[in-house]
């Protein structure tokens, strides 16, 4: 469960940001990623490092402001960072001592949502219902 459950956090933020149109959906994500990159800011327990990594997010998620590919690039540098403080530093929440890998798993799936250009999930599932064919009916001669 220590494995799915990720995944599944990662798939329902998906759901989740599909209910915000576009553009402010591209934006927010830009926001959320600029936020996990301080995540770790007052206790990831590597020092000036987690200065340098915040500042490179930031700049990552201000370009994500117009560009989903930076949006799902700060998702896997965050990812990375994650798999360096499950190894070496502190977890991203201090009492779930496994949460940095946990943060590692649902990131990708996150980033992957976004270089794919964050689409609404939501509108997929409605649209695929719409472009369904019906099937004819066959008047009898």
């Amino acid at each position: 469960m220590q494995y799915v459950a990720p995944v599944g956090i990662g798939v329902l933020y998906a759901l989740l940001m599909s209910l915000v149109r576009e553009p402010h959906r591209r934006r927010l994500n830009a926001l959320m990623v600029a936020g996990a990159g301080a995540a770790y800011l007052s206790g990831g327990g590597l020092g000036g490092w987690e200065f340098a990594f915040t500042a490179l997010v930031t700049y990552v998620a201000f370009r994500g402001l117009d560009s989903w590919t930076f949006i799902g690039v700060g998702w896997l540098l965050h990812t990375a960072w994650d798999v360096v403080h499950h190894v070496k530093g502190n977890p991203i929440i201090p009492f779930a001592h496994t949460s940095s890998l946990g943060c590692a798993i649902c990131d990708p799936v996150i980033a992957l949502w976004c270089l794919r250009g964050g689409p609404s999930l939501t509108g997929m599932f409605r649209d695929r219902g719409r472009n369904r064919e019906e099937p004819r009916a066959t008047m009898a001669r």
